[in-house]
């Protein structure tokens, strides 16, 4: 398995940025994908999820109607598009991949080991 992240880097506040994921080694549209960030000396935070066959997302509070995720099982791809980018949005973005078709952990357990796979990330800095 691998996943590999890009699209981070410095956006203002207000700003957007879109984020990829390209993901290889395993049979893409049978599991769930979910974005996580961590920010320094903060844990892993889930920033959304969607099922295999799409086009089921979910969010939690701090970003549900400012990030989208969405997939193309196509290509093996999943992104995170976020809007309205404030400072506190500042981390290291991961893509994550799920154990099942409709399985999307939240991580409130802090358990990274929720899901099989990780990618490295990619660095999002929200500053004016």
């Amino acid at each position: 398995v691998q996943l590999v992240e890009s699209g981070g880097g410095l956006a203002q506040p207000g700003g957007s940025l879109r984020l990829s994921c390209a993901a290889s080694g395993f049979t893409f549209a049978d599991y769930a994908m979910s974005w996580a960030r961590q920010a320094p000396g903060k844990r892993t935070e889930w920033v959304g999820g969607i099922f295999g066959d799409g086009p089921s997302t979910y969010y939690p509070p701090p970003v549900e109607g400012r990030f989208t995720i969405s997939r193309d099982n196509s290509h093996n791809m999943v992104y995170l598009e976020m809007n309205n980018l404030t400072p506190d949005d500042t981390a290291r973005y991961c893509c994550a991949k799920a154990k099942g078709p409709k399985s999307i952990p939240t991580l409130y357990s802090g358990q990274r080991s929720e899901y099989s796979d990780w990618g490295q990330g990619t660095q999002v800095t929200v500053s004016s």
